[in-house]
């Protein structure tokens, strides 16, 4: 008994004086140990991934949903199989997978607590700049650390001293290619997005928390499903020499000091014109106040790539010119916000909402933000709950801007964004006085009515906050340029009940019904100081464009020129004036059509921007 137990314990390979099963058993206590320990790693990345959560509440969560609990422990064990397979050590082949694992792990839990914002996969794209973020902080070792770092280390000593199996070369060479074809074959599994979205663990995090979304998937997983879109696929025919060549051909412009007037824009959740659909029957002119401010204002309409959500979409496009379909912000990143503080400008901004919505708190400041207030660090204490409504939002936005032009070092460029619009509507009760004040239309339910008259009773006070803005702006000395526009069409009950309801076509098979789904109002606007500056009138109908170019038409008609990469999309704004991301294109003629309609020379116009954009994207300018 004494010789079995030595030989299992503290040999390379087995006695061959044992019995075949029991030289079975030798390589099975050792491949036993070593997937043991793995799993115990991979549960103790699993523990620091909950991060700041209760960490019994997570991981029973986890435990629940076997999936992803599986899906998180398998990386470390097909690691720990390929390397041990590799060195024939059990030791070292968990030490080398325990290093990234522990370090990827603890590397989030800090960065959870110092930013709420998980690692990613394009985290390790700028590693550099990591680094000098960490430096900001002061790292700490709590009780959570310590519970997951013990026994990792206490499984290396164990596994050093109960596992010195060493096989052969040529079983350990069959191991690391059996973990290589495991783990090529989860290749696609970790990648999909259809699994990812199934396998939701939303009990007990906020679900509209991008950060508590990835939390309650645990870590590994969700981190290797980031991979890959840490590095998206160029363009067709890219080629970033000939994409530096083009926007060499163009120099940043600056602003003439004598041209630079304060620029405040606000983008209003879910606002829309519902007054241009006849199946509507209004009881008062709810959208009285937009319309006197197009009437003196350059108007038009922006075509988003969105419907009823995803705000940053549309956000985001404007801030920088940008419009691909997916954009990890994990550093600074070109936008007409660094170039506006190029030329002096102070930047901020204001959302009284929560700071972690679309992880604001910290792309607004990749983005080239000074300051941005939320509702953490401002609104609440005004509204008393975690958002704030258009009556508090519109005056503390008035007051800001009016003291930072007058305080400030430089013209101002303010950027904020509302929440009042954001949906859903109540069924059952009407927010905004009486279903009767807004609508007739007896022909639709009472849950579509009241969801509609607290839709529109919500922009009807959005507009006279809005107004009142305008107000203090119009009587102000100081020359300022606003600029309004909607993210979205709103949500109007569960599969687009209200919009059905009114015969409102949303099936996009033509322009009118691609307008309804799609289109919501902008409207440019400056105060006489702003118009004696500029030498401008600011007044008239503007063009139909794509979210992504309605900074250069702001630019555009305050005569502006702006920096390289807005020059080069010029041409291309005013051939094709919408590049949608459903791959539909509005060109200069009005014309709706897919790619094969375009002309030659509109196609090369979009591959162009293409190119730009994905170049701008991946090579940061300030």
């Amino acid at each position: 008994m004494k010789r079995f137990f030595s030989c299992f314990l503290f040999q390379t390979r087995p006695d061959g004086a044992l019995s075949t099963g029991r030289k079975a058993g030798f390589w099975c206590w050792n491949a036993l140990l070593l997937a043991g320990a793995a799993v115990v790693l991979g549960g103790c990345s699993l523990l620091l991934a909950t991060g700041f959560t209760d960490a019994k509440v997570m991981l029973m969560d986890y435990l629940r949903h076997p999936v992803l609990l599986v899906l998180n422990l398998l990386p470390p064990v097909l690691l720990a199989a390929l390397l041990y397979g590799i060195t024939g050590r059990a030791w070292l082949a968990y030490l080398i997978s325990a290093l990234p694992v522990i370090g990827l792990s603890l590397g989030n839990y800090y960065k959870l607590a110092f930013r709420d914002d998980p690692v990613i996969a394009s985290d390790l794209l700028i590693l550099g700049e990591a680094g000098k973020m960490a430096g900001q902080y002061e790292l700490f070792v709590d009780d959570k650390v310590v519970v997951a770092v013990a026994p990792v280390l206490l499984c290396c000593v164990v596994l050093f001293l109960l596992a010195k199996g060493k096989p052969r070369p040529p079983f350990r060479a069959g191991i690391a290619a059996a973990a290589l074809a495991v783990s090529a074959a989860l290749i696609p599994v970790y990648g999909s997005d259809g699994i990812y979205n199934q396998n939701t663990n939303y009990e007990h995090i906020n679900q509209w928390s991008i950060t508590q979304q990835y939390i309650s998937r645990g870590l590994l997983y969700p981190f290797l499903h980031s991979v890959k879109d840490a590095l998206p696929d160029p363009p067709e025919g890219y080629s970033e020499k000939e994409a530096a060549a083009i926007l060499a051909e163009y120099e940043d412009e600056a602003i003439p000091e004598d041209k630079k007037v304060n620029v405040v824009a606000i983008m209003l959740e879910a606002f829309a014109d519902f007054s241009i659909y006849q199946g509507i029957e209004f009881k008062q002119d709810v959208y009285a106040n937009l319309h006197a401010l197009q009437g003196e204002g350059y108007y038009g309409n922006l075509l988003t790539n969105i419907f009823a959500g995803g705000t940053v979409d549309t956000e985001r496009a404007f801030l920088t010119g940008m419009a691909p379909k997916d954009i990890n912000y994990r550093g600074n990143t070109s936008s007409y916000v660094w170039y506006l503080k190029s030329q002096g400008y102070q930047t901020s901004g204001d959302h009284p909402c929560n700071n972690w919505f679309y992880n604001r708190q910290n792309i607004n400041s990749y983005l080239g933000f000074d300051n941005y207030r939320f509702s953490e660090d401002f609104y609440s204490e005004k509204s008393g709950s975690d958002v704030a409504f258009d009556n508090i939002f519109f005056g503390e936005l008035a007051y800001s801007v009016m003291d930072q032009i007058k305080k400030g070092d430089g013209p101002l460029f303010s950027f904020s964004v509302s929440y009042q619009g954001h949906g859903p509507y109540a069924d059952n009760q009407c927010w905004w006085g009486e279903v009767d004040d807004y609508i007739d239309n007896q022909n639709l339910t009472q849950e579509d009515r009241t969801i509609l008259a607290n839709y529109l009773g919500s922009v009807m006070n959005t507009q006279f906050h809005l107004t009142n803005l305008v107000n203090t702006f119009r009587a102000s000395e100081e020359p300022i340029v606003l600029v309004v526009f909607g993210d979205h069409k709103p949500w109007l009950g569960n599969g687009s009940s209200v919009y059905k309801a009114l015969g409102i076509d949303l099936s996009r098979r033509d322009v009118g019904s691609f307008y309804s789904y799609w289109a919501t109002p902008y409207v440019i606007w400056g105060n006489d100081a702003a118009k004696e500056a500029l030498g401008r009138d600011l007044v008239g109908q503007g063009p139909d464009i794509s979210p992504c170019f309605l900074m250069n038409l702001l630019f555009e008609q305050l005569g502006w020129k702006g920096d390289a990469y807005m020059q080069a999309l010029s041409e291309c704004r005013y051939e094709v004036p919408m590049i949608h991301q459903s791959g539909v294109y509005l060109t200069a003629s009005g014309t709706l059509c897919q790619d094969a309609k375009l002309t030659q020379e509109q196609r090369d116009l979009v591959q162009r921007f293409r190119w730009l954009e994905y170049y701008r994207l991946h090579h940061f300018s300030s």
